[in-house]
């Protein structure tokens, strides 16, 4: 029992991973109602995979990685989503839309470049935006657009992208949990 307490948060991202093709199937075969329901889990289990791993000290290297391949099938489901479902919202803001998207793709390409592989650097203000994200995601769905939202999601998420992408471009080597640059800083003494 306690091993399998201890593989909860990769079972949970796990989910979300063999999630993202069925949230593709139901975007591209127009079911709505359905996709909400689905991306809802999704996104309920990427908080609570965080906060079990966090809560319980179960925080290992294979689980972020996972985490990290798991957000990633996620955002694209979303994206993907939005450009489906809701093409008016899109085009009435395709400048938001494409400074996100340019500002998601922009750490991934510098980790790619530099590691060869997508960063699970796990962030303070990633995990703030991953909320942030999510709450939009799920009342947006829901209950339709509020715009200061939006732009207040978009700022958030703007923010943790450029953290990561700072991050990402001065590291010497990839690691997971990195929380951000004022501790990256504390770290190397240049912070008291």
């Amino acid at each position: 029992m306690k091993k399998f307490a201890k593989n909860i948060p990769n079972i949970l991202s796990g989910y979300r991973l063999l999630a993202f093709p069925v949230l593709l199937w139901l975007i591209f075969s127009g079911d709505r109602p359905h996709f909400v329901i689905l991306i809802s889990i999704s996104l309920g289990t990427d908080f609570l995979d965080g906060l079990i791993a966090r809560a319980f000290k179960l925080q290992t290297e294979f689980g972020a990685k996972l985490d990290s391949y798991a957000d990633l099938g996620t955002f694209i489901a979303v994206l993907t989503a939005f450009t489906v479902f809701e093409r008016a919202f899109v085009a009435s803001k395709q400048w938001a839309f494409l400074g996100i998207l340019i500002l998601w793709i922009a750490p991934m390409a510098v980790s790619l470049w530099r590691f060869h592989r997508i960063p699970n650097l796990h962030l303070y203000s990633s995990k703030a935006a991953g909320y942030f994200f999510g709450f939009f995601i799920f009342t947006y769905f829901i209950w339709g657009n509020a715009d200061w939202y939006f732009y207040l999601m978009g700022g958030v998420l703007a923010v943790s992208f450029l953290e990561e992408l700072i991050i990402l471009s001065k590291i010497p080597a990839l690691r997971s949990n990195a929380k951000g640059i004022y501790w990256m800083l504390k770290e190397k003494g240049r912070i008291e």
